[in-house]
C-alpha cells in the first residue's frame, strides 16, 4: 500500500521516474500480502509496528547521513505529528481488513482515498473543484460500489475497515498537501516511522504474540520493502510530475492481484475488475485534471 506523494523536486527525467514508480508499485504489495500472510496468527496492531520499527531502522541512517541531526527537526511539528498519527491509523485500518478480504479488492477500496481527497479539499484547503474533478468522483463512488457490492456479497468487518483506510488515508493526504515544501522527504519519511513506531509500541503490550522465525523474517521483509518502495516513489516525483505519474501508481493493483492469486488463490471477478477499472479511471482524471489545475497556476 503506498502513501500519498510527497511533493517534486526539480530534477527531470519522467522516463526515470515513471520506471522508479512502477517499480515501487510491484514491490509494495509485498509488505501488504506479508501481513495478509500473518494476520491468521499475529494481531493487525503488532504488524503495524514490525511494519514501522522496521522501516524507520532501514530509513534512519540514510536520513542521518544525508540530514545529520536535521532530520529530527521540523519546521511544522504539529502537523507531520497529526500526519503520521493518521497514517499509523489507516495503516491498522488497511492489515485489518486483510484478514477478511482479498489483497487486491482491499486495495481497490482504499483506493478511493484520492476521490475522498477531492471531495473534501474545497472544505480543508479552500481548493476549486470544477464539474470534471466532481464527475469523477462520482465515477469513482460508482466503481467502489461494483467493488463492494452491498447487498449482494457476504458483509465483512473488512469491508468497514478497507472503508475506513480510505478516509484515513484522505485525511493524510490532505495534511501532506499542507506541509508541501515545508519538510525535506527524509524527514517525513523518518518523522512517520518514529510515530508509527511509537504509536504503536504503546497497546503492543496487551496485543503481543511472540513471532516465530518465519514470521520475524517476513516482519522484516516489510520493513525493508516499505522503505525501499517509498525511496522510490520519493525519487520518481523528484524526476517527473505529479500528475504525470498519478496512473502509474495504479500499477499497486495489478501486482496485488497477482499476489493474491499467487498466494492464496484469491483473483477478483469481472465485476470487481470493472469496478476497480472504474475507479482507476477516475483517479486518472483527477490526476488530469489537478495538472491542468496547476499549469494555469
Amino acid at each position: 500500500m503506498s502513501e500519498p506523494a510527497l511533493p517534486p523536486t526539480s530534477k527531470d527525467s519522467p522516463l526515470t521516474g515513471i520506471v522508479m514508480m512502477l517499480t515501487a508499485m510491484a514491490i509494495l504489495p509485498v509488505t501488504d500480502a506479508a501481513a495478509k500472510y500473518m494476520t491468521v496468527a499475529i494481531p493487525a496492531l503488532q504488524l503495524v509496528w514490525a511494519r514501522y520499527v522496521f522501516q524507520m531502522l532501514t530509513l534512519l541512517p540514510v536520513g542521518v547521513a544525508k540530514l545529520g541531526t536535521g532530520v529530527f527537526r521540523s519546521n511544522n511539528l504539529r502537523l507531520q505529528l497529526a500526519r503520521s498519527l493518521i497514517l499509523t491509523i489507516g495503516t491498522v485500518f488497511f492489515f485489518a481488513a486483510l484478514q477478511t478480504m482479498p489483497l487486491a479488492d482491499a486495495l481497490a477500496v482504499f483506493f478511493l482515498s484520492p476521490i475522498l481527497t477531492t471531495m473534501f479539499s474545497p472544505l480543508v484547503l479552500g481548493e476549486h473543484v470544477g464539474p470534471w474533478r466532481w464527475s469523477a468522483v462520482v465515477l469513482g463512488f460508482a466503481g467502489a460500489l461494483l467493488v463492494i457490492r452491498p447487498g449482494f456479497q457476504t458483509f465483512t468487518p473488512g469491508l468497514v475497515f478497507a472503508i475506513g483506510s480510505g478516509f484515513t488515508y484522505a485525511g493524510y493526504a490532505l495534511i501532506t498537501r499542507k506541509l508541501a515544501g515545508t519538510d525535506h522527504p527524509l524527514v517525513t519519511l523518518n518523522m512517520t516511522g518514529l510515530v508509527g513506531a511509537g504509536a504503536a509500541s504503546l497497546i503492543l503490550p496487551f496485543v503481543w504474540v511472540m513471532p516465530t522465525a518465519e514470521q520475524w523474517g517476513l516482519m522484516l521483509l516489510m520493513g525493508v520493502v516499505s522503505a525501499f518502495g517509498h525511496m522510490l516513489i520519493i525519487l520518481a516525483y523528484e524526476r517527473s510530475s505529479a500528475s504525470g505519474l498519478a496512473p502509474f501508481a495504479y500499477a499497486e493493483i495489478v501486482s496485488a492481484a497477482a499476489l493474491g492469486y499467487w498466494l492464496f488463490g484469491d483473483f477478483p471477478s469481472a465485476v470487481t475488475w470493472t469496478g476497480i477499472l472504474t475507479i482507476v479511471t477516475s483517479g486518472i482524471v483527477i490526476a488530469w485534471r489537478e495538472g491542468v489545475r496547476r499549469r494555469r497556476g
